[in-house]
């Protein structure tokens, strides 16, 4: 169940913290209105803020795993690899932003709970700082 837990939260921080981000930028006027395709350095600024909460996720995943914290930020990433793929099949004919950005996420996945656990790991060894 706590692995579970550490997973589901994971996802949760993900879907939570992106929204949050892209709510506030869309207000602020980073980001074009909703109702608008996203242009190609927006679609760049999500896919980097994205990225950046995808490891903080994987290290909370990580961090919160009862055992094995590399294997849950990387069940993470799995995880994120099918939601993102979802989301290309889902979204690929909308025109809501270059076809790039949704297969970005899909890439980056697996590799951004890779770092996110590799940096808990690293936090977490005896005399690391």
């Amino acid at each position: 169940m706590k692995s579970i837990r550490a997973v589901t939260i994971g996802v949760v921080v993900v879907v939570i913290v992106s929204t949050l981000v892209d709510f506030v930028l869309h207000a602020i006027g980073v980001l074009p209105p909703t109702s608008q395709p996203l242009p190609d350095m927006s679609a760049l600024l999500a896919t980097a803020y994205r990225f950046v909460i995808g490891i903080a996720a994987a290290w909370l995943t990580a961090r919160i795993a009862p055992d094995r914290p590399m294997a849950h930020a990387m069940f993470l990433g799995y995880v994120g690899f099918v939601l993102s793929l979802v989301g290309v099949v889902a979204t690929w004919n909308m025109g809501l932003g270059p076809h790039w950005y949704p297969i970005a996420l899909v890439v980056l996945a697996i590799p951004q709970c890779w770092i996110g656990g590799r940096l808990y790991a690293r936090q977490s060894l005896p005399g690391s700082i």
